[in-house]
């Protein structure tokens, strides 16, 4: 789900100003796009990056394992790219969408239940709501406690949708 949301941006943004492109042409696209990071959508940077291949590790740029300083260092310059919100969703909704994918497809040094927390609230995210600061503390509070998934998600469910 979360790899086709950002592959869905890239999709439409292609669409939108080049059309159809070769597997070669889409690279050049991308590199394109990493040069100017600061001009395009976050899911469109996401995508791009996911085209390009680290020198270092030899994984998708910008994902490779915590250590990998190129992977590390485009992982850091994705932040870079544009956040708009989206139409009827909570605003700041989106850098809360766009952070939650971030950790879910880089999951390298969270801990198990951060990740375990930021997977749980992608479909809220999604549907465009937004916890408040005390919203999501309680909820993180649920994890620390020793609550399970289920009771996490319960709990997000009920109070943040």
């Amino acid at each position: 789900m979360v790899d086709g949301l950002v592959e869905e941006g890239w999709r439409e943004f292609l669409r939108g100003e080049f059309g159809g492109l070769s597997a070669e042409e889409e690279r050049g696209v991308a590199e394109m796009v990493i040069d100017e990071l600061d001009r395009h959508l976050w899911r469109v940077v996401d995508a791009a990056y996911d085209r390009l291949v680290c020198g270092e590790c030899g994984g998708a740029l910008s994902r490779g394992p915590a250590g990998c300083a190129a992977c590390d260092r485009a992982h850091g310059y994705r932040y870079a790219a544009v956040e708009v919100d989206r139409p009827g969703a909570v605003p700041g909704n989106e850098h809360a969408l766009r952070v939650n994918v971030s950790v879910v497809r880089r999951p390298y040094g969270i801990s198990e239940k951060e990740l375990l927390a930021r997977r749980l609230s992608l479909p809220i995210l999604l549907e465009g709501h937004l916890p408040s600061v005390e919203q999501a503390q309680a909820a993180r509070a649920v994890l620390n406690k020793g609550g399970s998934a289920e009771e996490y998600a319960a709990f997000i469910y009920q109070e943040w949708s």
